[in-house]
């Protein structure tokens, strides 16, 4: 388990363009309807990637435990990262490139395809059913499919495992640190998770926020990064990054300087704890 030491996180809550959420003062218990309102949310699907542009990469696409993976980096690490999309799937350009950064480290990086090519293209489309697509993409099969990956890893030598979510991606990153199959975790910008999800987390993990986040906003993160502080036998790192918007380490504007830099930013956050941890 990593150090029971603490960074100092000060997170500067704002006055923000949404009601401030009732998460601060009462347990969150995630339920059906909430899980619709999360589906629901315009910031899960503004500035989507462009799947027609060029997403070769540096890596190849594989099978890996039953799923379609990109992957890049050196295939004889011992370390290993396993990087789970948000909605619109492994195949989004910056995701791929964020591997291949990533890989740079020195790290063995997947992409799996946990949506299975049903990546949301088009919310126009009329016969897009969102409660269809949430119930067939559910975080507890996600995790379950996950598993079989984490042992293929294992089957080539690799000897440490850290996992990083994106929106869905980290709800279903969370239910992997419950475990013990990985050794440390990153969420970012997460969507719905509830309090008893983050009370049962067992290593090392770090929860990088947006503070315009209609699903996780500040005051959210505050108090998980207050749930977290008490426990000593892992450590843990929450940031929150001002002036970006949900999904911003994803799915940022080129040409935003801002957001791009703070983009730029997280990734390397991210990057820095599983240098820490994953080892």
């Amino acid at each position: 388990m990593g150090s029971s030491t603490r960074p100092s996180v000060s997170l500067t809550l704002r006055s923000l363009p949404f009601v401030s959420s009732p998460w601060v003062s009462q347990p969150l218990h995630v339920t059906h309807q909430q899980h619709i309102l999360a589906m629901s949310s315009p910031q899960c699907f503004e500035n989507p990637p462009n799947l027609n542009s060029d997403i070769h990469g540096a890596g190849t696409v594989q099978e890996l435990g039953g799923l379609n993976s990109y992957v890049t980096g050196s295939s004889d690490s011992k370390l290993a990262l396993i990087l789970v999309s948000d909605v619109f799937g492994y195949e989004a350009p910056k995701l791929r490139k964020l591997a291949d950064k990533v890989a740079a480290a020195g790290f063995l990086v997947v992409v799996p395809d946990l949506l299975y090519g049903d990546y949301i293209v088009d919310l126009n489309n009329p016969q897009f059913d969102r409660e269809s697509w949430r119930k067939a993409h559910g975080k507890d099969k996600a995790c379950e499919d996950t598993k079989p990956l984490i042992s293929a890893l294992k089957s080539k030598g690799v000897k440490s495992i850290g996992a990083a979510g994106f929106c869905w991606g980290g709800v279903v990153v969370v239910k992997l640190a419950i475990s013990t199959d990985i050794q440390a975790a990153v969420i970012l910008h997460p969507g719905l998770i509830a309090d008893n999800e983050f009370n049962e987390v067992r290593i090392p993990i770090a929860i990088l926020g947006a503070e315009i986040d209609h699903l996780f906003p500040p005051e959210r993160l505050k108090q998980i990064e207050e749930m977290l502080s008490v426990k000593a036998e892992f450590e843990s790192f929450v940031k929150l990054y001002p002036g970006v918007s949900h999904g911003w380490t994803l799915r940022y504007n080129d040409d935003d300087e801002a957001t791009v830099k703070s983009a730029k930013e997280a990734h390397q956050d991210m990057l820095n704890w599983f240098i820490k941890h994953v080892k």
